[in-house]
């Protein structure tokens, strides 16, 4: 098939003696296009070919295999929050645009507006005619009831508010986008108590779990990365067979090419965006946690090195350390692992370490 999930492979995986070969549609694409140069298409036609790519290539195929019902529940509880945040994004975004069409002073007043504090402030002044009305003591009183106690804040605030100027008297646009924007902050507040129930629940498996200690152990990781890594590793052992398997379908392994004389290195398309995302941020964490890892960006950092190219680099080098743990089934060891990287004589950590 064309697919590894969804509900039709989710009906089919009920059957033992159904074996299920996922093929990318892209390579499916280029071997129909070795038979038909013209570029037709047609189902029968690929079924057949799917059948044959499957008969002579199918030790390069893998067939889709159930993960442990613990681990499967992980991955669609994270697979779902993703979800959701994504619907929180857009639901911010169409926020600020339409407060731009008539309250544009309220985005300055306010360092983030996918929180419970500002959908009650939308709630309780939905435009600038009602909060430049609020007597001092009523906004302060406010503030500090969502745990906002520092008073130089809360009087920078006031004083911004009380110094704006309408951006448009006309009340057709006032009213509508008011109305339009309440409807919005009204959904905003119902997905941001959707993420904390889902993240309370991620928890509560995640900490159930026969790999909660190795994932939790990792430097960095925390309650909000090490779920999302076990999703991304599962718990079959043989799902890679390298830590280079592993980089590659991550994302963070560079890919070359080459052409006659001509060699060029890019980064990877082909894989889950959100998974290379995962790495990527965990190995920024860990900078905070971890003697090595923070070390090993400065040395790149001072070399010239962009930050996302040394993030990705640093991801590189977590991810091939998490699949030796992971498959050993063993706890990180900072320790450990810094006597090998002496063992070994690393350069950029002996350079590093001689300046400090």
């Amino acid at each position: 098939m064309e697919l590894k999930s969804g509900p039709i492979v989710h009906a089919l995986l009920q059957y033992d003696f159904i074996v299920l070969y996922p093929i990318v549609p892209k390579s499916l694409a280029k071997y129909r296009q070795a038979f038909t140069q013209s570029g037709a298409k047609d189902d029968p036609t690929d079924a057949f070919l799917m059948m044959d790519f499957l008969g002579r290539h199918g030790d390069k195929l893998k067939p889709v295999e159930l993960d442990l019902p613990e681990t499967r529940k992980i991955q669609k509880l994270v697979e779902h929050r993703r979800l959701l945040v994504q619907e929180k994004i857009r639901t911010t975004n169409r926020i600020t645009s339409s407060l731009k069409e008539y309250y544009p002073q309220v985005l300055d007043w306010f360092d983030e507006i996918d929180t419970v504090m500002f959908c009650d402030f939308m709630n309780k002044w939905p435009n600038l005619k009602k909060v430049k009305k609020a007597r001092e003591n009523a906004l302060e009183s406010f503030y500090y009831q969502h745990n906002v106690r520092i008073k130089a804040a809360i009087d920078r605030r006031i004083k911004l508010i009380q110094s704006s100027t309408a951006l448009t008297d006309d009340p057709v646009v006032i009213q509508t986008n008011q109305f339009f924007t309440l409807i919005l902050v009204k959904m905003l507040r119902e997905i941001i108590s959707s993420i904390k129930l889902i993240d309370m629940e991620i928890a509560s498996q995640f900490e159930q779990h026969e790999d909660f200690d190795l994932f939790s152990a990792l430097p960095g990781a925390g309650p909000v990365f090490a779920p999302r890594l076990l999703a991304a590793m599962g718990s079959n052992r043989n799902r890679f067979q390298s830590s280079d398997e592993l980089v590659r379908q991550v994302g963070v392994a560079p890919v070359l090419e080459r052409s006659g004389k001509k060699s060029w290195v890019h980064w990877r398309y082909a894989c889950s965006k959100f998974v290379r995302q995962t790495f990527v941020e965990w190995a920024n964490h860990s900078i905070k946690y971890s003697y090595w890892a923070k070390v090993y960006y400065q040395y790149h950092r001072d070399k010239g090195k962009s930050h996302q190219s040394t993030l990705r680099s640093l991801a590189f080098k977590w991810a091939r350390i998490l699949y030796r743990c992971w498959k050993n089934r063993e706890m990180y060891n900072e320790t450990k692992y810094l006597l090998v990287l002496k063992e070994k004589q690393s350069s950029w950590l002996s350079n590093q370490t001689s300046n400090m």
